[in-house]
């Protein structure tokens, strides 16, 4: 007798994995929901995931990787991941995943938009069949909103204070605005991201979470005040009606960041 197939969609916190477990949940009763702790998350995420375990009336399993963030980075010699060199991504996120699901045929659910051209990590193994939804419906922010709110779970409260994504605390993927605001809303957090920075030299040459430039340097009062006074000249130029401008925007320096698919959503 064949194995049925299973639903799975991974939560990492954020808005459109969320709005897409919401989307789902009468079209496929029998969906699993997990969440990929990595234990370096923002306390909203947690928050929000309980949230919508009360909402979906359904228990989101938590995987653990094989060794902490910590473990992982002694093991690369002190080496930060980047968008260079993601290897939290793949080893606190997909390995976990990839060992959840086994040898089971799985059809994996994204909440990749229709207005997103994003790029991350999606598990190759033939016995997994990666979907998106909101792709294939057509569906884009606007409607990511409106699910969430007619829902009653609303955005995630992170939102409130700046971040446009889920995902680690010392995230590379986030905008220099916020990591001012991080450093404004969790000082503890960021310092902690500033340890990592420190203790990073890897045969002497050292690795940001920001780019080329260290987290020393950013929180600096001036340079604080000059990133805060770019991003809001670039959001008065470019108009205030956009939603992603509201949550946070792109820093005025560089482009919106995009994220990893498994990671960030």
């Amino acid at each position: 007798m064949s194995k049925s197939v299973r639903h799975i969609l991974s939560l990492s916190g954020g808005k459109d994995s969320a709005a897409l477990a919401v989307y789902m949940r009468d079209r496929v009763p029998e969906m699993e929901y997990i969440f990929h702790d990595t234990e370096k998350e923002l306390p909203e995420t947690y928050e929000y995931l309980s949230r919508l375990e009360a909402h979906l009336g359904k228990r989101v399993h938590r995987t653990r990787p094989d060794y902490s963030f910590d473990k992982w980075l002694e093991v690369f010699g002190g080496m930060i991941p980047s968008n260079h060199r993601r290897w939290c991504t793949k080893l606190l996120k997909l390995k976990p995943f990839e060992a959840y699901v086994g040898d089971d045929t799985v059809v994996n659910y994204v909440g990749l938009r229709a207005d997103e051209e994003r790029e991350g990590f999606i598990s190759k193994k033939s016995n997994i069949q990666t979907v998106f939804p909101f792709r294939e419906a057509g569906l884009v922010l606007e409607d990511v909103t409106r699910i969430l709110e007619e829902s009653g779970l609303g955005m995630p409260t992170y939102t409130k204070w700046g971040r446009t994504r889920s995902g680690c605390y010392f995230c590379f993927y986030q905008q220099k605005i916020e990591w001012v605001r991080l450093k404004e809303t969790y000082p503890d957090l960021f310092d902690k991201a500033k340890e990592y920075e420190h203790a990073n030299k890897l045969n002497g040459n050292p690795f940001y979470w920001s780019g080329d430039e260290p987290l020393d340097n950013l929180e600096k009062p001036e340079r604080m005040q000059e990133i805060k006074q770019k991003w809001e000249l670039k959001r008065s130029t470019k108009g205030s009606g956009k939603l992603i401008q509201i949550l946070g925007g792109a820093d005025p320096e560089e482009d919106e960041r995009e994220g990893c698919l498994i990671c960030q959503s």
